[in-house]
């Protein structure tokens, strides 16, 4: 039996139609300056305007994976997909944290290279095109701004973003202290910090995902205090096979045998138990079987 199904369609589509207009604004701009900064970077041999524009190819390929996560997960469950696809943003959020450890482990290596090998930096170029990139990643952040919250492929990309427009900080910094100085090995150390800086970020994402896709318990929620409130509910004797997980990062189902005090209405039970969930728990997605006694012996059912 089930309870609390209500999925709010038209409101999850009217968010998911606003985050693909954002997206695709922002990978235009993205993508258009990332083409800039790499020529810049060959031209200027400026290892930091490197650092950064692989950082920028990594937005560019966050926000085109996120507007195709968004534009699949729109699609209606089927035959062969039950549960819809909306799970795709998962798995896209998790291959931008792969992208971004393999882009910081490149750059971090470069940049030890160069202090063993100097190179000299053109530091003007190098922070007229920095300025740009700012001023891109500014307007980038804004866009995203408004689905962050609700969605961790757009979190992933707007983090993504937000760690490039520090670094186009960092490359602005260390342009003008080598035009100041001459010291060229402050290009390889912005390139470094660089990519330092965004691993804990991106750390954070890969273990939110993966979470996820081990159909953990959400973040947020612990399940002995779920089965406890569950326990407490009038009308219940005791609760087992009890799971708790999310398809995405905005929405959490669960799934309990629950057996029935003596005298107990069985709907009264559910529906009494559903809207706890849902109130105490915010779990809108709620599977329930109600049993008049335990059934310790039988095979357990999964959603």
């Amino acid at each position: 039996m089930g309870a609390g199904h209500d999925h709010g369609g038209h409101a999850h589509n009217h968010a998911a139609g606003a985050n693909t207009k954002m997206l695709a604004i922002a990978l235009g701009l993205t993508t258009t300056f990332l083409v800039a900064e790499l020529v810049g970077a060959f031209i200027f041999n400026s290892l930091a305007l490197l650092s950064d524009a692989a950082h920028m190819f990594t937005d560019a390929a966050a926000l085109a994976i996120a507007l195709a996560a968004v534009r699949i997960g729109q699609r209606p469950a089927d035959d062969a997909r039950t549960f819809g696809y909306r799970r795709f943003e998962i798995l896209a959020a998790a291959f931008n944290a792969l992208l971004l450890f393999a882009v910081a482990g490149y750059v971090l290596w470069e940049g030890i290279g160069r202090f063993f090998e100097p190179a000299e930096v053109e530091s003007a170029g190098m922070l007229g095109v920095a300025v740009v990139g700012l001023i891109v990643n500014l307007i980038a952040m804004r866009l995203l701004s408004a689905g962050k919250d609700k969605s961790l492929n757009i979190k992933g990309a707007y983090l993504e973003v937000w760690a490039d427009m520090l670094g186009s900080v960092g490359v602005i910094a260390g342009a003008l202290t080598i035009m100041a100085t001459g010291w060229q090995w402050v290009d390889p150390v912005v390139a470094i910090g660089i990519g330092i800086w965004v691993l804990p970020r991106t750390w954070t994402l890969l273990r939110d995902t993966t979470q996820i896709l081990l159909e953990g318990v959400p973040r947020g929620l612990r399940l002995p205090e779920v089965r406890k409130a569950m326990e407490t509910t009038p009308g219940v004797a005791g609760v087992h096979d009890l799971h708790v997980w999310s398809l995405t990062s905005d929405d959490v189902s669960a799934s309990a045998h629950v057996e029935l005090a003596l005298g107990a209405d069985s709907e009264t039970v559910r529906l009494a138990v559903a809207a706890m969930l849902l109130e105490r728990f915010d779990i809108e997605h709620v599977t329930l079987q109600v049993e008049q006694e335990g059934c310790a012996d039988a095979p357990h059912l999964h959603p």
